[in-house]
């Protein structure tokens, strides 16, 4: 495809300038913002693949500018990491509940950098497991539109979330393991927390109810027909 748009949020011009030039040296096309409400400005304008978000932010910090940036639908396909600094008071499950995919600490070396942001721009390559829409127990995945439609009421979900449920979703009844989940969902080059698909599924059993997915205990998880 063409050249991946990434968007760097921190308040710390330094690190701006180093992340920029490590990226646009990749070939990447990078935009930058000082502050969490800018940087929600940039994102609704330039419709970055990938946003490098800081936590601690003056006017708006890293967790609620992640949330504003996911109340719009035309960035819920945009990957979200965030930049913590070693010693942040920081709680990676608050920032995959605000909708962040991943996480990444400060410093960090310019070719471990540009490895974190390969392996995450992967998934724009990857395919959905599933094929065609097609409904289950008043349950639809519509994949052109990215959402999901759950007795009658059309529900748009987080690309992390979405991309998990669409798994489950693909074979009802099949029970995925925790490491399959990982290896479609975030790709095995991507490191994550144990608790990520927890924290996912509670997030989509909020949102389409508890019937749809049953969690096999001590192996994983499947969509219920």
């Amino acid at each position: 495809m063409s050249t991946y748009r990434i968007l760097l949020v921190d308040d710390e011009n330094d690190i701006l300038e180093f992340l920029s030039y490590a990226l646009t040296k990749e070939g990447y096309e990078v935009y930058t913002a000082n502050n969490g409400l800018s940087g929600v400005q940039v994102a609704l304008e330039k419709k970055p693949h990938l946003i490098l978000l800081d936590v601690m932010m003056p006017k708006m910090d890293g967790i609620a500018t992640c949330e504003e940036i996911r109340r719009h639908e035309e960035l819920n396909s945009t990957i979200i990491a965030f930049l913590t600094a070693r010693g942040e008071d920081y709680s990676q499950i608050a920032g995959f509940d605000a909708g962040g995919d991943d996480y990444i600490t400060k410093p960090i070396r310019p070719k471990v950098l540009t490895s974190r942001i390969k392996a995450l721009l992967k998934r724009f390559e990857q395919h959905t497991p599933a094929t065609a829409n097609h409904a289950v127990s008043g349950l639809v995945i519509d994949r052109e539109r990215f959402s999901v439609i759950i007795d009658g009421n059309d529900l748009t979900l987080p690309k992390k979330e979405f991309e998990l449920l669409a798994l489950l979703y693909s074979k009802p009844q099949k029970v995925f393991t925790r490491e399959e989940i990982f290896s479609v969902v975030w790709g095995s080059d991507i490191v994550v927390g144990e608790r990520t698909i927890d924290v996912h599924i509670r997030k989509l059993r909020e949102k389409i109810g508890d019937k749809y997915i049953k969690t096999i205990k001590g192996v994983g998880y499947k969509f219920v027909d």
